[in-house]
């Protein structure tokens, strides 16, 4: 469980380009899935795009697709192979890639051109092609973003095609049949379109009863999302194979918690801990923040619920004319906050 020693220690603010995949890997560390390394989820996805666009690239750069070459062509160049290299990007670290070639050493890859090794804003990229709800202009819009002229529209289209296979593969998969918890939270992407919006990606990860942690998919909403939509997300778990949830875990989503009994009757909304005590010193100053440490412990770490019920009232004595706004998030998350309280230290 992070701590408030973690949660308070202070953060240089990500640049624009490189958010979304650091709120995604802060989001994967707070759950304890791994995204970053050997078999992370962002590096997999990477890896996947990068590839997919590579042969493309080289199937635009024939005339033709792998073991299609046309009898009467006049060229004779063909693939031949793939050769290892491997890139870094921001978020996701080294990624190891196969980069085809072809026999007469013509190809000129774009999207990692010969002897780059250092990609940037490409987590962003991946991220959002990953995400239901996007419109194929959408898809289309991220690549020509990261080509620019250097390829055709042809070629960019065919990227997004394949991509979208890769993408649909991944967010029908089969899932388990009972999750011990699932986690809910937002991450906000730049999404181009004809002009360039914030968007959020809602990211879902379920933990196994074994204790195995996975993304169980990404869903692209506008800001505006109400019970309609997170009905659909719900939906969309469910007819997947999952049939039950011991607790679903978010914070903030409106219309969210409205919804999950009509999918899991018997799941237990919780409300994320992390995140009420992270936006309690969002909206304090800097120098209060060890005395709210002191009079925050009280309540997450309260034994039982019955325990924890005084600590409130402690709290607003001390902070309730100074920090209104931090008084009123503990009381308007309360009923799903003390869930937490029912449990031992270490499902907590």
């Amino acid at each position: 469980m992070a701590t408030l020693e973690d949660v308070t220690k202070k953060r240089a603010e990500p640049s624009a380009e490189a958010a979304a995949a650091a709120e995604l890997v802060r989001l994967a560390k707070e759950q304890g899935l791994s995204l970053t390394g050997p078999d992370g989820l962002l590096k997999q996805f990477t890896k996947t795009v990068l590839e997919t666009a590579l042969n493309e690239e080289m199937t635009e750069h024939l005339g033709h697709d792998e073991n299609q070459a046309p009898p009467d062509r006049e060229s004779t160049n063909i693939r031949n192979g793939t050769r290892s290299k491997t890139v870094l990007t921001e978020a996701a670290g080294h990624v190891p890639i196969e980069v085809p070639r072809d026999r007469e050493g013509t190809f000129e890859p774009q999207i990692v051109k010969r002897r780059q090794r250092r990609l940037n804003g490409v987590d962003e990229i991946v991220l959002s092609l990953y995400a239901k709800g996007l419109t194929i202009g959408e898809i289309s819009a991220r690549f020509a973003e990261i080509y620019g002229a250097s390829v055709s529209k042809e070629t960019i289209s065919r990227i997004t095609d394949k991509v979208l296979d890769e993408m649909q593969d991944w967010a029908a998969r089969p899932l388990d049949e009972v999750y011990a918890a699932i986690f809910v939270d937002a991450i906000v992407v730049k999404v181009r379109d004809g002009q360039v919006a914030n968007r959020p990606i809602y990211a879902a990860i379920g933990v196994s009863l074994d204790g195995h942690r996975d993304v169980l998919g990404l869903w692209a909403g506008t800001g505006g999302e109400g019970a309609k939509f997170w009905m659909s997300v719900l939906t969309d778990i469910r007819n997947r194979g999952t049939r039950d949830v011991f607790f679903l875990v978010c914070d903030g989503l409106k219309g969210l918690p409205e919804v999950v009994e009509n999918v899991w009757p018997a799941t237990t909304v919780q409300t994320c801990v992390v995140h009420l005590i992270r936006n309690t010193f969002r909206l304090s100053g800097r120098q209060h923040w060890d005395a709210l440490k002191h009079d925050l412990r009280p309540i997450y770490a309260a034994p039982t619920e019955a325990a924890a019920h005084a600590a409130p009232d402690d709290l607003a004595e001390h902070w309730g004319e100074r920090y209104p706004a931090s008084i009123r998030l503990w009381t308007n998350a309360w009923q799903e906050f003390i869930p937490f309280l029912d449990y031992d230290i270490e499902i907590r």
